[in-house]
């Protein structure tokens, strides 16, 4: 057997990132809170650059999202 990459993907978040990318945020994950710019969007992460430092954050970790 070989293994099987799975991942949920919520369209409805995803489109909402995609429309807020280039901007400052504020997110809540299940460890915390980090602000940054979000520099990219894909369907199971997002890239955030915060004091020159890139952070790749997994969607499904997010709690909720405020743009700045």
């Amino acid at each position: 057997m070989t293994p099987q990459f799975m991942a949920f993907i919520d369209p409805y978040v995803y489109q909402t990132l995609q429309t807020i990318k280039g901007r400052e945020v504020v997110i809540e994950t299940v460890r915390g809170n980090i602000q940054g710019i979000i520099q990219d969007v894909k369907p199971d992460h997002i890239v955030l650059k915060s004091s020159d430092t890139l952070f790749f954050v997994r969607i499904q970790q997010i709690t909720w999202i405020m743009p700045k």
